[in-house]
């Protein structure tokens, strides 16, 4: 009896961590204000479903000093993330972006380091991903712009506040549904834990 509790518990707490090691993306919007001479994050979030894991992603910024519907972009091509390298290209940006992505390449945004007046503009965030297979290569694109505003003095904003309030609350949801799927896991086992014993007898 005791051996297979210590065998239920262990398939409990195995379920748990496959649960907690899927990954959770969360689609953050991107900062849109600057201090002149400090330095501004570009958040760029491209969640992948869990079938584009193992797909090769191409990560691409460019900036425009403006952006209209009826007129071509005048688009300067300022980064690029590949195969694990990033590459600073020449431009006005050149020394002074950094790339803060993540390992699994769902978080793709980079930092800005002593914004300039200059920089106010549209920022655009390209990801590409392909899959290969043996007959063909599909692929997925993902865009989004940032319009960035440079200020002499921060101003105060309620956006902050609202983030990281929605923060807090999706950690109380996270936390909610784990526990759920903790109980769920418990219920699934410990019923084929009991037909393992009725058949045995």
């Amino acid at each position: 009896m005791v051996t297979q509790r210590l065998h239920l518990q262990t398939l409990i707490l195995l379920c748990f961590v496959v649960h907690l090691s899927q990954p959770v993306c969360v689609d953050v919007p991107s900062e849109t204000e600057a201090v002149l001479g400090k330095s501004m994050k570009l958040t760029c979030i491209a969640c992948m479903r869990r079938e584009e894991i193992k797909a090769k992603t191409f990560v691409d910024w460019y900036y425009m000093p403006t952006k209209e519907k009826d007129r071509k972009p005048n688009k300067t091509h300022i980064f690029r993330y590949e195969d694990d390298k990033q590459v600073e290209l020449d431009g006005p940006f050149k020394g002074r972006l950094n790339w803060t992505g993540s390992q699994d390449l769902q978080d793709v945004s980079i930092l800005i380091i002593n914004v300039t007046y200059n920089d106010t503009g549209v920022f655009e965030c390209n990801v590409l991903r392909k899959f290969e297979f043996d007959f063909f290569t599909p692929s997925v694109f993902i865009t989004k712009d940032i319009k960035l505003r440079v200020k002499a003095q921060a101003s105060q904003d309620t956006t902050a506040l609202y983030s990281e309030i929605m923060m807090y609350v999706l950690l109380v949801f996270l936390t909610f549904w784990l526990l759920v799927e903790m109980v769920y896991c418990y219920r699934k086992i410990s019923k084929s834990d009991e037909q393992a014993q009725d058949t045995a007898y």
